[in-house]
């Protein structure tokens, strides 16, 4: 123990007599410098998100894209020259960035901005005519216990799909979305969730797709969700509230006013892990729809349910199949008083998180000789193939 002490003692008399015998930092061994903070640290250090995603698409389509009226047959798929995609062609469909700051508690916000050839399509009454841009949603919001408060512009509660394509399972876009429902609204909107599974929404805003306001009236939104279980849930929205009669929506001398209302149901059957079924409704009216005459004026109405069946075929493989029927009775919506269906098949390949491949095909048909051919002639069925690449980040 003593000879133990005694060498310890040597040791440290050396070291003290000879410094250089202890190894000292040299600039190969300081410590590196101080990492300069990335975007994303300042945003993760602010409490802000960042999301986006690119979409580009091809698509082929046996028709024009138009009815014979002239207006779109296809939510997106609109001929170029109306400010839409070019058939046979690839196509930017949507490139968007999303940045938000939505604490449990306190203020927040949120910024969508979305470009592309679909971006004319959503763009809202009053918003910039930059081609290929729209700011998709822009809000702030204050949250506190159960309640959360957004004012601003914001995407509508109506329909089973969004405009953000990564959400939806198929590449085309369902009638509903484009023909039964809004894009976005500028208001007000309140929601009440006492639990995750269950909310009621309220809300006052300039209409469907105004981000200034075409007339004085306002519309009234009502909402709910309810998830009483994993495997089932229901959200259901009305809107109610005058709107311009004429399409498109800018005011004209020959525009009037007449109440619009519009409900919609959502629900969703989580069968297994890997089967889903979701089923979607919508029922709407507009009031002085024919503006023929003073005395003219009628109800128009509109109604429509889609089907959806989801199931994951593997991991990375996920089919999509969709059926619809849209009965425009008035021709209020289309330009033509139609019965219209449409069946879509999607299959959509997943190689990683953040990359996503589609390929589907769909047929359209009607009861009417609704839909303009390349040739002039008007035929009641058209058929598409699409191809879709999605890169999220």
């Amino acid at each position: 123990m003593m000879r133990q002490l005694a060498q310890a003692l040597v040791l440290a008399g050396l070291l003290g007599a000879y410094p250089g015998l202890v190894p000292t930092a040299s600039a190969d061994t300081a410590a590196p410098a101080a990492k300069t903070p990335t975007l994303s640290d300042i945003f993760a250090a602010s409490g802000i998100t960042e999301s986006g995603y690119l979409d580009i698409g091809y698509s082929a389509l046996n028709s024009t894209g138009l009815f014979v009226t002239g207006g779109p047959s296809r939510v997106f798929d609109t001929p170029k020259a109306s400010a839409g995609h070019d058939f046979n062609s690839f196509n930017l469909n949507q490139a968007a960035l999303t940045l938000a700051k939505q604490p449990a508690s306190g203020f927040g916000g949120l910024v969508n901005v979305t470009l592309g050839q679909d971006a004319p399509v959503i763009q809202s009454y009053g918003a910039t005519s930059a081609a290929n841009f729209d700011l998709t949603q822009a809000y702030a919001s204050y949250a506190t216990g159960p309640v959360t408060v957004i004012a601003g512009k914001f995407a509508t509660l109506a329909g089973a799909e969004l405009i953000a394509s990564p959400q939806d399972t198929n590449y085309s876009r369902s009638i509903l979305f484009g023909y039964a429902i809004p894009f976005t609204h500028t208001g007000v909107r309140v929601t009440y969730a006492p639990t995750s599974a269950y909310s009621l929404i309220a809300g006052i805003n300039n209409g469907w797709d105004q981000v200034s306001a075409q007339q004085h009236d306002k519309t009234l939104e009502l909402g709910f969700t309810a998830a009483p279980s994993k495997m089932f849930s229901l959200a259901g929205s009305y809107y109610g509230g005058k709107e311009l009669t004429t399409e498109p929506a800018a005011p004209t001398a020959a525009s009037a006013l007449g109440m619009r209302n519009l409900f919609d149901l959502v629900a969703t059957l989580n069968a297994t892990d890997k089967l889903t079924f979701i089923v979607n409704g919508d029922y709407g009216t507009q009031d002085n729809a024919s503006l023929a005459d003073a005395n003219g004026a009628t109800k128009a109405t509109w109604d429509g349910v889609a089907g959806y069946v989801n199931y994951q075929l593997a991991p990375t493989w996920l089919l999509s199949v969709r059926g619809e029927y849209f009965n425009d009775k008035d021709g209020y919506r289309t330009g033509i008083a139609q019965k219209w269906k449409e069946g879509t098949v999607t299959v959509a390949y997943m190689p990683a998180p953040s990359y996503e491949l589609r390929g589907e095909i769909r047929h359209d048909w009607s009861n009417q000789a609704a839909f303009l051919r390349s040739d002039g002639t008007a035929g009641k069925s058209q058929t598409s193939l699409g191809l879709e690449a999605l890169y999220k980040f």
